[in-house]
């Protein structure tokens, strides 16, 4: 009996190997199997912005897993499975660059995916085209990124100039209106972006800035910032930067007590790790959100919004909902899915680079579409808040909403 079963999986064996080489069966059929693709991936896996970074692998992996359990990507009837190699940039863009190079030369990947932030996208971005490699990022939104006539990076996210808009609509609806805005940002391009984006915009809405001041990017030390902020007495409290400084800025907020009307953060607040560090001080800060659970896109491929957080939650063994960035660094690896097989190939990356540039599909995470500079300029943001029940709910717009905005915030000394 024994022999009879390691004859059986030797037969097996033999018949994967066949497979896997690209063979066919006695009756001259194509098999269905063929070499793995091999994806790059720097990430901050240490460093700054490491639990950003580590919200983006998780994206990666969700993937990745749900792609290989399919049989992997089809190409023309062959199906691929898909090998993610990662590298610890340690949140530095240019070990990120020198990190994409030896994937490329060293690990022989095929495509890349996106570290995390703008700055190390773009050091990589510089890598993708001298390589002529095609990456997809979800995680860099400066738009400076992409104003260099590059042809081989796409971003699936919204840009920067998109991320504190939805706040200041949502703040034109409100009642009493606030009038004045404080806005703090850190010194990196993305946030620069940001507060750029509001200083234009929040006049035509009827908002003045009275205090705009940039911080060096990692800063935790911002008392006197925000105390220079204070004494404006500003009604929305703004800030451009990543979650460590969002922290930094509420826990001194509370300090100071900086009693704003509205405090809204471009990035920090999605994430567990900023209610896990301020408890309920967390609560009603709002943010400008790529995606959240509440949206309604209706996906031609992949997951449903709810099966997606559902299998989040099931797959990390965790209650909570995924953040954007999980969300965005999937949508970043179904649109290069899409592209590997509308091109027909995993050879031919300038194939793929094109399909790239003609993509547009409707995902979990919205609409995929890039412009002539790889930028997605199809896809709305949402604003959500963290409320007095200790969860992120979005208030913002109200087609998707699934609560009503809690404001005005409390002074500190009533909470």
């Amino acid at each position: 009996m024994g022999g009879r079963i390691r004859g059986l999986m030797s037969g097996i064996a033999a018949l994967s190997v066949l497979v896997a080489c690209g063979g066919a069966t006695g009756g001259g059929t194509t098999t269905t199997t063929g070499a793995d693709i091999i994806l790059g991936a720097p990430l901050s896996l240490t460093g700054s912005s490491s639990k950003e970074g580590g919200l983006a692998k998780q994206g990666y992996d969700m993937w990745q897993t749900w792609v290989n359990q399919q049989g992997g990507i089809n190409v023309k009837g062959v199906k691929h499975k898909v090998q993610i190699k990662y590298a610890d940039d340690q949140s530095k863009p240019d070990i990120s660059a020198q990190l994409t190079q030896s994937l490329i030369t060293d690990q022989k990947v095929q495509f890349l995916l996106g570290p995390y932030g703008s700055g190390p996208t773009a050091s990589d971005a510089v890598i993708a085209e001298k390589n002529s490699i095609p990456m997809v990022e979800g995680n860099g939104a400066a738009q400076a990124i992409f104003s260099k006539g590059y042809k081989y990076t796409f971003g699936v996210l919204s840009p920067a100039n998109k991320y504190l808009q939805g706040v200041i609509d949502l703040a034109a609806t409100l009642n009493p209106k606030p009038s004045t805005i404080a806005m703090l940002a850190a010194d990196d391009s993305f946030s620069q972006e940001v507060a750029a984006a509001v200083n234009d915009y929040a006049p035509g809405k009827g908002f003045s800035v009275v205090y705009n001041q940039k911080y060096p990017n990692g800063s935790t030390d911002v008392s006197s910032l925000v105390a220079a902020a204070k004494a404006k007495n500003p009604d929305i409290l703004l800030n451009s930067g990543h979650l460590a400084e969002a922290i930094a800025i509420n826990k001194a907020a509370k300090d100071l007590q900086l009693n704003a009307k509205l405090f809204a953060y471009s990035v920090g607040p999605s994430t567990p790790d900023f209610v896990n560090a301020l408890g309920k001080d967390s609560y009603y800060v709002m943010d400008g959100s790529q995606w959240t659970p509440q949206v309604k896109y209706k996906p031609t491929f992949y997951l449903s919004v709810a099966d997606y957080t559902a299998a989040y939650k099931s797959t990390f063994n965790t209650q909570e909902d995924p953040d954007y960035h999980v969300a965005e660094s999937t949508a970043a690896c179904l649109a290069l899915q899409k592209a590997i097989e509308n091109a027909g190939t995993v050879t031919n990356t300038d194939k793929v680079r094109d399909a790239l540039a003609s993509l547009d599909v409707m995902t979990f995470f919205g609409e995929i579409k890039f412009d002539n500079r790889g930028v997605n300029v199809t896809k709305p943001m949402v604003v959500e808040q963290i409320q007095t029940d200790g969860k992120h709910h979005t208030v913002f717009p109200s087609d998707v909403a699934d609560k009503q905005v809690q404001y005005p915030t409390p002074p500190w000394s009533q909470r």
